[in-house]
Formats: C-alpha cells, sequence, structure tokens
C-alpha cells in the first residue's frame, strides 16, 4: 500500500492548532502543572541539554510539545534533543510515530536497538528487563548527543498507581521520584516533568485534536492482549488503575491521598525504614 502523501500547509496549521491548545484551552490542565513540577523538584538549571525521551504513546509527544512550549518561554537558556529509540518495532509502528512527529513538529532523532529480540524469549520479568536495558540505552545515547539529563514522560496516575502497586504487589512503600541522579551513568540525570498532570487530561488533549498514538508496541504485550477474549490486559498496573477508580467512586479524594501519603510519613510511627544506604533500622532501636 503507498505511503500517504504529505501535506506542509496542512501539518504546518495542525501542529499551530496543538500549540494554540497548550496555551489556551489545555493551559491550566497541561503545562501550567508541567511548570509547576519543574520549579517544586528543581527538574531544570540554566545550561541543561535534555534528551526528550519519545516513545511514541500520548505521554512523551506532549512532553515534547510542553519542552517546546516552555522553550519558547525563554526564562533561562537550556537545550533540548528529541530521542526516539527503536527497540524493533514493526514498521507500521516506527512510521506511525515518524508521522506523528512530523504532524506535530517535533525534530525526532531516531536510534535502533534490538532489545524486543533479546528479551521477547525471556520468561522470568521480560517487561522489567526491557525497561532496564531502555533505560541504559537511552542514557548512553542521550550522553552521547551531550545531554546531562533524560526526561520521560511518567504522570501524576503513573505515580499513585506505583505506590499502591509496591504496597500490594511489593510489600513496600517507595515512589516514583520526579528525579534521579544515575548510579550507572556519571553526571547524568533522569526527570520527569509531566509528574503533576492526570492522565485524563492528557487524554482530553489527544481527543480534541483527533490524535492516535501508540499504545505499547512491544511483541510480549501484543501476546497477552490476543490471548484475552475482551482484549484486556492482565498486568498488575492496569489492575490497580482499576482499583483505583473503584475507590474513587466512594472517596473522591483518594487519588491524592496517595500521592500525598509519600510526602507526609511519619518516621516515628514506621515500624522499620531503610537508609539511602540501604541499612535496615527498626523502632526497636530506639526504644
Amino acid at each position: 500500500m503507498p505511503e500517504e502523501i504529505r501535506h506542509p500547509d496542512k501539518e504546518q496549521n495542525f501542529q499551530k492548532n496543538v500549540e494554540q491548545s497548550i496555551r489556551k484551552k489545555f493551559h491550566k490542565q497541561l503545562f501550567t502543572p508541567f511548570a509547576k513540577a519543574i520549579n517544586r523538584y528543581q527538574l531544570l538549571e540554566e545550561g541543561d541539554k535534555v534528551a526528550v525521551c519519545i516513545s511514541g504513546g500520548k505521554d512523551s509527544m506532549l512532553m515534547a510539545k510542553l519542552f517546546q512550549e516552555l522553550k519558547r518561554h525563554d526564562k533561562f537558556p537550556f537545550d533540548l534533543e528529541f530521542l526516539v529509540m527503536d527497540p524493533g518495532y514493526s514498521r507500521p509502528n516506527r512510521l506511525k510515530i515518524e508521522e506523528n512527529a512530523a504532524m506535530l513538529g517535533v525534530p525526532i532523532t531516531v536510534f535502533e536497538t534490538k532489545i524486543f529480540d533479546t528479551v521477547y524469549d525471556i520468561e522470568k520479568s521480560p517487561c522489567y528487563l526491557c525497561a532496564r536495558m531502555r533505560r541504559g540505552y537511552l542514557y548512553n545515547h542521550a550522553r552521547e548527543l551531550g545531554c546531562n539529563k533524560i526526561a520521560l514522560g511518567h504522570h501524576y496516575d503513573d505515580v499513585i498507581e506505583t505506590i499502591l502497586m509496591g504496597m500490594l504487589y511489593g510489600a513496600q512503600v517507595q515512589t516514583m521520584m520526579p528525579k534521579l541522579h544515575s548510579t550507572n551513568f556519571e553526571g547524568m540525570e533522569l526527570i520527569r516533568p509531566m509528574y503533576l498532570i492526570r492522565e485524563e487530561d492528557i487524554i482530553r488533549w489527544r481527543d480534541w485534536h483527533g490524535l492516535q498514538f501508540m499504545q505499547c508496541a512491544c511483541r510480549f504485550t501484543e501476546d497477552i492482549f490476543s490471548a484475552r477474549e475482551d482484549g484486556t490486559s492482565d498486568s498488575k498496573r492496569m489492575e490497580t488503575k482499576q482499583l483505583i477508580a473503584r475507590m474513587k467512586q466512594f472517596n473522591p479524594h483518594v487519588e491524592s491521598n496517595i500521592f500525598n501519603s509519600v510526602t507526609n510519613v511519619n518516621l516515628s510511627t514506621v515500624i522499620a525504614y531503610k537508609d539511602k544506604q540501604g541499612k535496615k533500622h527498626s523502632f526497636l532501636d530506639e526504644y
């Protein structure tokens, strides 16, 4: 089937409409919490060069546009690289990323790996291994481009789901941090500037413009979806997302309560905790 003919003028108008919506219609829901997270958690500094990591989904593509809008404000000098790692996408998925980037006016740099081939036959925790390998490749390529930070598109809902998943499935209290120093790539840092943005607002922005993004292009995930008659996923994250939605029916503040629970930790009421070095401390130590 021949590739669709590109219309530069049409793409340019579409891009302007998308950018206008971020400045006007969705400013309060998207750009305001984006800027708030950057300020609150000190995610950007003068002279930073950030690799904005684009997976092809709605979150990372929006993050790219928000960074472009922030750059337009020109509060202080920083540079951006819009980085796409191809871990082994099918041709239609690769084209979808490239077409969306062109339509949205995001100048992407693409590099290829064979991560999907590496993890496909691994039965135990393939998603965990895939995520670690992706992170390593992104850090390495970003550093080659002169970047000192990589930005990932995790949002508020990802954070609260991670907190609850850790408690229910991991027997631990922890969260997805807004920024982290890399332990394997000295001088590199990971930041999550969409930390305060709600997923429902990202979806509204996407649907307002009729945008279509990849969900997950992993062959392992595709096998899970095809194995279920109703097309739903068995993932623990989806179970947790559904659990939070049910709890919200009885308590409208449940999401913010989960989020704030990891900012209001009282160590005097915790039976045990681990310090930064991993050493465990018990309340009995000072009882």
